[in-house]
């Protein structure tokens, strides 16, 4: 079989590897972003305690090899009686990693708008949570694009770790092409072009979401890790 052939024959399985990279990526995205969110506004509006206790959970999380932090889930939560499957273990891990990084990309969005805004909410009767919903969060939304679409980036990469706890990940699905025709460079390459399109196709996409919302006065860089 001719090397075109042979990608041509790879494609229904390296898609279905995709789709579940996809699945991932957004799931893991998604936990992070739900845990950012509180993160960050603990880390501004919180007493000591509180601040502390979020310095030590970032830290621990953004110094730990995201590898090991998959493998605590997967091997040690069943010695106390808690067992998650290959996927959800991925989920967890990467999804508890990504909300440590994103909780600093939520922060600094968060003091980029003025506090002026946050003493006006108060003088009309608001919380400090309230504020931070209706008036502050929106804004710190719509700055932290630029360098949340670095954190998609950066998830969508390590996705392939999925392959370490057997996910059939598009990585693992080549592994599997690669074991029956023997044409690692072939099949390796066209994993590499999987995730180039998708990461500049959602890259653009995002980039374009980016441009509709701009604050005007803002300019926030992406930063890369």
């Amino acid at each position: 079989m001719d090397k075109f052939g042979l990608i041509i024959d790879s494609l229904p399985a390296l898609f279905n590897g995709l789709w579940v990279t996809l699945q991932i990526t957004f799931f893991t995205l998604g936990l992070g972003l739900v845990l950012a969110l509180p993160i960050s506004f603990g880390q501004i509006y919180g007493n000591k305690l509180l601040k502390a206790i979020i310095a030590v959970y970032e830290k621990i999380l953004r110094s730990i090899p995201e590898l090991v932090i998959l493998f605590l889930i997967f091997y040690g939560f069943p010695r106390i009686g808690v067992r998650f499957s290959p996927f959800a273990a991925v989920v967890i891990g990467l999804g508890l990693r990504s909300s440590a990084y994103q909780s600093q990309v939520f922060r600094g969005a968060i003091n980029s708008v003025s506090k002026t805004q946050m003493r006006a909410a108060r003088s009309l009767g608001m919380s400090n949570f309230q504020g931070f919903v209706f008036i502050v969060l929106p804004q710190a939304l719509r700055i932290a694009l630029p360098p949340w679409t670095n954190e998609f980036t950066i998830v969508l990469k390590d996705s392939s770790l999925a392959y370490a706890l057997g996910v059939t990940e598009i990585l693992r699905q080549g592994g599997y092409i690669i074991a029956t025709k023997h044409e690692p460079m072939i099949i390796y390459l066209t994993v590499a072009v999987f995730y180039f399109v998708v990461t500049i196709v959602i890259n653009k996409s995002l980039g374009r979401v980016e441009k509709k919302l701009a604050i005007p006065g803002f300019d926030v860089k992406e930063t890369v890790r």
